[in-house]
């Protein structure tokens, strides 16, 4: 006999539940257990020893909380977020805690198959109005430890320092950063002041040539 692969399917909605327990069953999964609330699902993915986790974000005790300890209990799961929340901070918090998918609900049946069996080939699976996010998300975390790591000094700058700290880097005018920033100009000026002081260079283009590297003209 074949063996199939077995998901927990984790929901509040009773109805979704059972539309989705049907979709996958014919799709050739095996639903193990279907459940509502994320002790119920972390307990049924360890104790069924489940190939799949799909969770409702929202479901009593959290989506997310349940993916985290998932992780740290079955690091061998596929943890997916099945979910009404395109929420951004919805997708990162799940991505965080060790999900490799997040299917916005809405979708066929074929589409959710589908979508198990690319994470099961070891894709991720993402709702395209949400890629960019991510994507974005990354950039300003690497674009913040670049600045924070590369000259230690910046880390006495606050937020707002550093934003018009890189807006420097982009050559732009005092005025096009103003308006960027939607302040003032002369706060534009105060703030440039303020990062000068504080990373020791007399003036913007050795702040520029200092975070990137070159602290030499």
């Amino acid at each position: 006999m074949t063996n199939r692969v077995r998901v927990v399917v984790a929901d509040d909605h009773a109805p979704t539940r059972q539309l989705v327990g049907e979709a996958l069953e014919h799709g050739g999964f095996e639903v193990c257990a279907m459940v509502r609330d994320a002790p119920s699902a972390v307990r049924a993915v360890v104790d069924e020893r489940a190939d799949i986790a799909l969770l409702d974000v929202n479901m009593p005790g959290g989506g997310v909380a349940a993916a985290g300890e998932l992780a740290r209990l079955r690091p061998g799961v596929a943890v997916v977020m099945l979910t009404v929340s395109s929420d951004d901070n919805d997708l990162l918090a799940a991505i965080a805690a060790g999900a490799v998918g997040y299917i916005l609900k809405g979708v066929s049946g074929d589409e959710l198959v589908r979508s198990l069996r690319s994470v099961l080939a070891g894709e991720s699976v993402l709702p395209a109005v949400l890629v960019r996010t991510l994507l974005g998300a990354f950039r300003d975390q690497a674009q913040s430890s670049r600045l924070t790591q590369s000259v230690p000094r910046t880390a006495s700058l606050s937020d707002r320092e550093r934003e018009v700290l890189q807006l420097l880097e982009l050559d732009l005018t005092t005025a096009q950063m103003a308006a960027r920033l939607f302040v003032s100009p002369a706060t534009v000026r105060s703030h440039i002041a303020a990062i000068l002081r504080k990373l020791q260079v007399p003036d913007r283009g050795s702040a520029v040539r200092l975070i990137r590297g070159h602290p030499k003209a």
